[in-house]
C-alpha cells in the first residue's frame, strides 16, 4: 500500500550514508511534493525576526503531523525536511486535503498574527517524474523511534520552480492561494523555550551546498567528497561540531519564546488562557531542569540527553544543510575547502557565521520519547546562506 511507503522503509543510521543511493527509495506516483515557505524571509531576517521566521517553518511541520492524525483511518507517517523559512513534505494522495488545509491554517497564522505571507503548493510527483525529475526518500534515525528524512532526485527543485513561475504569472495550477477563512491550524507540540545556543567553539556556521555534476552519479561523488572533507577537519560523524551540547543548553524562566509559543498552539482558544497555562507548565519545566528532577512525562537528564540526539543539524534534500560550531581555524579551513571546490564548477555554496544558534522544538509525547529539533544558525542562520548560494547559481546561469 502506497500510504505505507516511508513508514516502511529501512533507516541508515549515520549521516554520511546520504551519498549511498541504496538508502533511497523512489516514491509512488500518487504522491505529492508539498512546499511552504515564507515569502519575503530575507527581508523578515534582514528585520531581526529571525524566531518568527522559524517558529512558522516549524509550525508548517506541527500542523500537519497533528493534521495527518485526525485522518480516518489515520494518515501514514509523512518524509518532510525543515527548511528554516518553511518546510517541504511528501505526501500519499489520501492525505493531500489534510495537508492543503493545515498549511491554509498556517499560512492564515503568518498573516494575521506575524504580517507574513506563507507560499503553499502541491506538486503530483507523477507530474514532476513527466518533467524529468524524481523524488527518492531516505529515512535518517536519530534515536528509537525519531527519524528525519532526506530527498534526492530534483524533484523538490522541480516543484519549488514550477510554483515561483506561477506566483509570476499568476497561474494557479500547482500553487494553493490564501482563502478566507482559513482552516484553523492544529500546532500542538510546537515549542519555544530553550535559551539561543551559544557558540562553544567560536561560530556557528550556518552551510548550503549544492553540487553542480550533470550526472547523479557525478553529484553523489562530490557530496561524498564534501562530507568526508569536513570529516576530516571536524572528526567522525562531524559529532565535536554538534551545535547542541550539555554546556550551551540553558532554560531561564519565563522563557522568551513563550509568547509566540501561546500564539501559535492556542487553536480557537483564549491567547491569555494559553500563555498562562504555558507560563505555569514552563514553572515546572524550570524546577525540573534546575534539580534534574522527573514529573510524569517529563525526565529532564534523559530528556535533555534525547533533544541532542533528535537535533537535526544535518539534513538533505538535493541539497547538504549544516549548522556546525567550528573554532575559527576550522571554519576558515572549510571555506578554503568550499571555495576550491567552488573554482573546479563543481558546487555553489552559501555560507553564514553567527555567535549563537536557534532550536525550534516539536515535542509530541514524551512518554514515548517522540520529540525533533529543529536547528538553524543565529540571525537568519539558513535563509542568510541562501544569498550567496544562489548568487552562485545564477553566476553558473542555472
Amino acid at each position: 500500500m502506497s500510504d505505507d511507503f516511508y513508514a516502511s522503509m529501512r533507516a541508515f543510521t549515520s549521516f554520511d550514508q546520504v551519498r549511498d543511493p541504496s538508502v533511497f527509495a523512489v516514491a509512488p506516483a500518487d504522491w505529492h511534493v508539498v512546499i511552504a515557505d515564507i515569502q519575503g524571509s530575507t527581508k523578515a531576517i534582514a528585520e531581526g525576526r529571525y524566531k518568527d521566521v522559524n517558529m512558522i517553518g516549524g509550525g508548517c511541520i506541527a500542523a500537519v503531523l497533528n493534521a495527518l492524525k485526525t485522518l480516518n483511518p489515520p494518515g501514514a507517517e509523512i518524509p518532510y525536511v525543515f527548511g528554516g523559512d518553511g518546510a517541504t513534505f511528501a505526501v500519499p494522495d489520501r492525505a493531500l486535503a489534510a495537508t492543503r488545509d493545515a498549511l491554509l491554517g498556517v499560512s492564515g497564522m503568518a498573516r494575521d498574527d506575524f504580517g507574513l505571507r506563507l507560499r503553499v503548493g502541491a506538486v503530483p510527483v507523477k507530474d514532476l517524474r513527466a518533467a524529468g525529475a524524481e523524488l527518492r526518500v531516505a529515512r535518517l534515525a536519530l534515536s528509537e523511534g525519531n527519524a528525519i528524512a532526506m530527498f534526492e532526485g530534483g524533484a523538490v527543485e522541480q516543484a519549488d520552480g514550477l510554483l515561483k513561475a506561477e506566483e509570476e504569472g499568476a497561474q494557479y495550477r500547482f500553487s494553493i492561494p490564501e482563502g478566507a477563512p482559513e482552516p484553523t491550524a492544529d500546532l500542538q507540540g510546537l515549542s519555544c523555550r530553550w535559551e539561543p545556543l551559544a557558540a562553544r567553539n567560536g561560530a556557528m556556521v550556518s552551510m548550503l551546498i549544492r553540487a553542480l555534476d550533470e550526472t547523479e552519479d557525478g553529484r553523489r561523488k562530490t557530496y561524498g567528497e564534501v562530507i568526508d572533507r569536513l570529516a576530516d577537519i571536524l572528526g567522525r560523524d562531524m559529532a565535536a561540531a554538534r551545535p547542541i551540547t550539555a554546556g550551551n543548553m540553558r532554560f531561564k524562566w519565563i522563557p522568551k519564546g513563550l509568547r509566540m509559543e501561546a500564539r501559535l498552539t492556542r487553536g480557537e482558544g483564549s491567547f491569555l488562557r494559553r500563555y498562562l497555562h504555558l507560563v505555569f507548565e514552563s514553572l515546572i519545566q524550570l524546577f525540573l531542569e534546575k534539580f534534574d528532577g522527573k514529573a510524569g512525562g517529563y525526565d529532564a537528564p534523559a530528556y535533555r540527553e534525547e533533544l541532542r540526539a533528535n537535533s537535526d543539524f544535518r539534513r538533505f534534500d538535493d541539497i547538504l544543510r549544516f549548522v556546525l560550531d567550528c573554532d575559527p581555524s576550522q571554519a576558515t579551513r572549510i571555506e578554503e575547502i568550499l571555495s576550491s571546490i567552488r573554482a573546479e564548477g563543481r558546487i555553489a555554496y552559501g555560507i553564514h557565521k553567527a555567535d549563537h544558534a536557534l532550536m525550534t522544538c516539536l515535542v509530541f509525547s514524551l512518554e514515548q520519547r517522540q520529540h525533533v529539533h529543529f536547528v538553524d544558525g543565529g540571525n537568519g542562520g539558513f535563509t542568510s546562506a541562501a544569498v550567496p548560494l544562489k548568487a552562485q547559481l545564477k553566476e553558473g546561469g542555472l
